[in-house]
């Protein structure tokens, strides 16, 4: 008698409770700012740092994560992602000040820490409103901005490991340099501890809205993109590459070259994440041709192709 076939559980009865939310095949598009990219296999939303420390440390350990906040400088491959993303949302959104420090939320909106630095009369944080995301992105890739970024104020950082084990983490410990931290790649970020100096309200009030004027001049920030696309290579503008080798208005189905800003990709009406990583290697290429640099993805890429191509390493 033929044996009938085992049929494999699904990834989710495979993870252990938690109090946040599971949810199968979940659209990542509608979180990412592309507004692009495949499902994720699960998604998990912790309520709190305790609840995702107790979901790794208790989740089989062949399982792979992913973990996404705003997904502001994010591109979800067509395909989705396999394993659990984990999104780091509402429950770590809280902002608090004490003295000349903030204590935010890996989940707090970055234009969000640089309003409560003002309301606070602490200045040094107004750069953090012309940064599109949220604490945590900012830590793992040292973001900045008009001149200053996150390994300026941060005093140190709380991230848990994948043993869901929680640590504290002081600034020499995250080993920031330019758009990297060198401990992103081993810990979850939950929270950070901000330094500001003291500061006239109204002064600082009027350099964030220089910083928003300027963004919204100079940048595409009402189409869906993903922000720089390309780090800047040492010495020189990634855009500057751009434009010399001819780059300008180049176009992959929906995905354009913006002409307010050319390392911005925008996705113009219709776009799949094919469309915008097929025209960064393109401007990648054209660049190398006619300059010698190659350029560095800055946006990073997650996830599979629609054919089922595996995950190449960001670049």
């Amino acid at each position: 008698m033929m044996s009938a076939k085992r049929i494999a559980p699904r990834l989710i009865q495979r993870l252990p409770g938690v109090r946040g939310s599971l949810e199968e095949n979940l659209d990542l598009a509608r979180f990412t700012w592309f507004k692009v990219g495949g499902p994720a296999e699960v998604l998990f939303r912790p309520t709190d740092a305790d609840d995702l420390g107790k979901f790794l440390a208790a989740k089989p350990a062949d399982v792979a994560v992913t973990v996404i906040g705003a997904a502001s400088n994010l591109l979800v491959r067509d395909g989705g992602v396999a394993g659990v993303v984990i999104r780091v949302g509402r429950g770590f959104a809280d902002i608090a000040v004490d003295g000349d420090e903030i204590t935010a939320g890996a989940g707090a909106a970055d234009i969000n820490v640089a309003r409560r630095a003002r309301d606070a009369g602490l200045a040094g944080l107004e750069f953090m409103v012309g940064i599109p995301g949220t604490v945590g992105g900012a830590l793992t890739m040292n973001a900045g901005a008009y001149g200053r970024e996150m390994a300026d104020v941060v005093v140190s950082a709380e991230a848990i490991g994948a043993d869901g084990e929680q640590h504290r983490l002081t600034a020499a410990e995250l080993g920031f340099s330019y758009r990297h931290s060198t401990a992103a790649g081993n810990w979850i970020f939950t929270a950070a501890r901000l330094r500001g100096v003291p500061g006239d309200v109204a002064d600082i009030e009027r350099r964030m809205a220089e910083i928003q004027a300027e963004r919204e001049t100079t940048q595409p920030i009402k189409t869906p993109t993903g922000g720089s696309t390309f780090r800047n290579p040492h010495g020189v503008k990634a855009w500057q590459l751009i434009e010399q080798a001819g780059c300008c208005g180049l176009q992959r189905g929906g995905a354009v070259v913006s002409g307010k800003h050319s390392n911005f990709l925008v996705n113009v009406g219709g776009a799949n994440a094919s469309d915008l990583e097929e025209l960064g290697e393109e401007i990648r290429r054209r660049v190398e041709a006619e300059t010698g640099v190659v350029l560095e993805w800055e946006i990073h890429r997650i996830g599979t192709t629609a054919e089922g191509a595996p995950e190449e390493v960001p670049s």
